[in-house]
């Protein structure tokens, strides 16, 4: 049984799919094992910051009042009544003519409203009593950090969907955030079509290839925040496939397929939507490579069935799958982001649909120049390591011509590279 194939936009399919996705359930766990994962809730400040007034420099903590005229032709001595350290609660207060000796992110005592840095003072060690030397005229509040000068009690310092790095870590750390509220890691399913396929320890034969789809697709189920789980290879035989689809799907959350989504006699996805009574959301996309990926939904899950040419399944993952991927995780900007590059080659290839070409930007002379890597076939595995974008080439018989300015989507896990 074959189903009619009404092409769509990649827009378009990219919004039938986030239309049906509710973000993920949500779990604690420890800070220290939290680094790369999706916060389920925003981060409010618990406290100021810093939640005390405190020094900047090694110094001393005055009275401005007691400063005036201070120069260094004519230091003015006060009487040193202490000393605080680092974490030290001052217990006295600066009264007239007194200073304290202060450390760089010390409290401020009482009576205090400045510090002088140690450079700007003399002591004179010869005195009975401890003497400083003040040699410059202060401001009130000056050289002082003031309670909730960097952020205040209720502030909200990091959204939901924010992927937590070395920063979100820290702000966690600082505001007691010792069990951190995330989304849970989605479970995908991963299985490959195809009675010609072997696995990657298997000999080669003649007519038979290994099977390189789902470890490209575990790679980029675990670079978009999933947890991939390899279910092998299953033949052209549409009961078999039925049955398993079935299974994985009470196993995980999603279940991404290669291949079987075409339109040739042993096509077994295609059957297998069929039977399972899969709310189909689209089988036919405005695009080169990977025209024909579909993705249906078998009551509140997703089945992604993507091409079986290396090039397009990676393709069709990029588009869909990882914006799926990332709503479930409460990511708000979900699709690859768009930049604009121009053009290193000509690039004139007819094409009735969108091409996206795996690519690699560079700047040039100080511009974004773009060009593909290697051949332009959807079956080409070897080059997808070297692409960082999928460049947009336009539907039309002209193509695009060098210095043409085009569209790219950078790939985020080549980012940091």
């Amino acid at each position: 049984m074959r189903f009619h194939r009404d092409p769509i936009t990649v827009a378009e399919a990219q919004q039938r799919i986030l239309a049906h996705i509710t973000q993920g359930d949500i779990e604690k766990i420890p800070l220290f094992e939290s680094e790369g994962r999706r916060l389920a809730e925003a981060i409010i400040a618990t406290s100021d910051v810093p939640h005390f007034s405190k020094s900047p420099y090694d110094g001393f903590a005055v009275r401005s009042a007691d400063t005036t005229g201070a120069s260094i032709h004519n230091p003015i001595e006060l009487e040193v009544i202490g000393a605080i350290a680092c974490g030290d609660a001052p217990d006295f207060c600066v009264e007239v003519g007194q200073a304290a000796r202060i450390m760089t992110g010390a409290a401020i005592p009482q009576g205090a409203d400045c510090v002088i840095m140690f450079e700007m003072t003399s002591e004179n060690e010869a005195r009975v009593d401890r003497i400083v030397g003040i040699k410059k005229e202060m401001k009130p509040g000056e050289n002082i950090v003031f309670q909730g000068e960097e952020t205040k009690t209720g502030t909200r310092l990091i959204e939901v969907g924010t992927r937590i790095g070395p920063g979100e870590m820290a702000i966690l750390a600082t505001f007691g955030y010792a069990h951190v509220p995330v989304y849970r890691l989605p479970r995908v399913g991963i299985l490959a079509t195809g009675s010609e396929l072997l696995r990657p320890e298997d000999e080669l034969t003649y007519g038979k290839i290994r099977n390189s789809n789902s470890y490209m697709t575990a790679s980029q189920v675990r670079q978009a925040g999933g947890i991939p789980i390899l279910y092998g290879n299953l033949e052209d035989d549409s009961d078999l496939a039925v049955a398993k689809v079935q299974q994985i799907l009470s196993e995980t959350d999603f279940l991404i397929t290669s291949g079987g989504v075409s339109v040739g006699d042993f096509d077994v996805m295609v059957d297998v939507f069929t039977r399972l009574d899969a709310d189909l959301l689209f089988n036919k996309i405005k695009m080169r490579p990977g025209s024909v990926t579909s993705t249906a939904r078998v009551g509140q899950q997703f089945i992604f069935g993507l091409s079986g040419n290396p090039g397009a399944c990676f393709v069709g993952f990029e588009l869909f799958v990882r914006p799926a991927l990332h709503a479930l995780q409460g990511k708000s900007q979900t699709a690859l982001p768009e930049m604009q590059a121009k053009l290193g080659i000509d690039m004139k290839k007819p094409s009735p649909f969108t091409r996206y070409v795996r690519s690699s930007w560079t700047i040039e002379q100080g511009e974004i120049v773009v060009r593909p890597v290697g051949m332009d076939k959807s079956g080409v595995v070897t080059n997808i390591t070297d692409a960082n974008c999928l460049m947009c080439i336009p539907a039309g018989g002209a193509g695009a011509a060098a210095g043409d300015l085009v569209t790219i989507l950078p790939l985020p896990y080549r980012a940091g590279e």
